[in-house]
């Protein structure tokens, strides 16, 4: 009996498994929907404002293309930095003001490059006073003694060899003995020697100075003049200058301050104001209704509805993203915009930066 437990129990699975089978092959379908369902799917939802569903149509677009802008100067804006790390010794400039191109606006800390400047020129002097030293030889009074030397050692010389040839006669007899014999004559060569000397000093004088040591002499000079300019230019790096005429837009340091030209912040902003502009972001659907030379205006929230006149002068080549936010929160700010510049007839009253909104005769 209890073999045949095993089998009975699979007959019993399979006849379940069966079963089933059965039930899903004669069910209804699952889709069906439920009774109450149905009856809320049937009713008709009444209109509250009346009236058939109609299309909207399409609105035509106006004589104007809108967008935000902002003012700049005719050249945009210009940061101006140093090119070295240094402690703010003096700001020239004071913001509004106009400079020409090349003036001065901050001076650096510059005490040890100014010392090396001054030591540099004072190598350069002394290389060209050896220069002209060597070119020139000796002077009138050394080439004088250099001579007056030479005559007395020739006059040692003959007076020496005058004693060694009466010695030498003197030996022959008996009257002197061979050691004063050889006393005079080597006395008689020195002197001849000394002569010799003195005397080719005397051409040297005269003769004047080598190639070699005027060639020596000239590299020596260069060098220092070379020194003298990388000292000069490295001062020059302490003393920024403005690269274009135009208006001190913002002062960025202060006496005292240490400034990094590896920063991001520049020591001056600048710009010519002589004639402003606007940049404009158009939108990509009305950029085809821009053309060059259309006449545009901007208002600015400060000044009411006073219209500020221009007229197009550039227009962008690549579309990119919203360069002017308004700050409204239902502002779209994932479209894709052109920037179109406009120059501006009149700005006695508009500042560079300041957000305006430009519109533009369409096409």
């Amino acid at each position: 009996m209890t073999q045949k437990i095993p089998a009975i129990l699979f007959g019993v699975l399979l006849a379940t498994c069966g079963l089933q089978l059965v039930r899903t092959a004669v069910a209804a379908p699952v889709t069906q929907p439920v009774a109450k369902d149905g009856v809320t799917a049937d009713r008709v939802a009444i209109s509250r404002v009346g009236g058939g569903d109609a299309q909207a149509p399409l609105v035509e677009p106006g004589p104007l293309v809108g967008g935000n802008g902002v003012v700049e100067p005719a050249a945009r804006e210009t940061n101006i930095a140093a090119q070295v790390t240094a402690v703010i010794r003096q700001v020239l400039v004071k913001e509004g003001g106009h400079v020409k191109a090349g003036e001065a606006l901050v001076q650096l800390s510059n005490g040890v490059e100014l010392a090396s400047l001054q030591a540099a020129e004072a190598d350069v002097t002394a290389e060209k006073a050896n220069l002209a030293r060597t070119l020139k030889g000796l002077r009138l009074e050394d080439r004088d003694a250099v001579a007056a030397e030479a005559s007395a050692a020739r006059s040692r010389a003959e007076l020496a060899a005058s004693v060694a040839e009466r010695t030498e006669q003197l030996a022959k007899s008996g009257a002197v003995t061979q050691d004063e014999l050889d006393r005079a004559r080597r006395q008689a060569q020195t002197e001849q020697a000394s002569f010799k000397a003195v005397d080719a000093r005397v051409r040297a004088a005269d003769a004047g100075s080598r190639k070699e040591d005027i060639a020596f002499q000239r590299a020596r000079v260069l060098a220092a003049e070379a020194r003298a300019q990388q000292a000069k230019a490295t001062l020059e790096l302490l003393l920024v200058r403005a690269p274009i005429d135009g208006e001190i837009l913002q002062v960025k340091v202060r006496e005292g301050e240490l400034y990094s030209f590896q920063g991001n912040e520049p020591l001056v902003v600048m710009g010519d104001t002589r004639t402003l502009r606007v940049r404009m972001d158009v939108d990509e659907h009305d950029i085809a209704r821009v053309t060059q030379g259309a006449k545009a205006w901007v208002v600015a929230d400060a000044f009411g509805a006073r219209k500020f006149t221009g007229s197009v002068v550039d227009i962008g080549r690549r579309f990119g993203r919203k360069n002017i936010r308004t700050d409204d929160p239902t502002e779209k700010n994932d479209t894709k915009v052109l920037e179109v510049v406009i120059e501006l007839d009149g700005h006695e009253l508009l500042v560079p930066g300041q957000r305006v909104t430009s519109f533009i005769t369409a096409r």
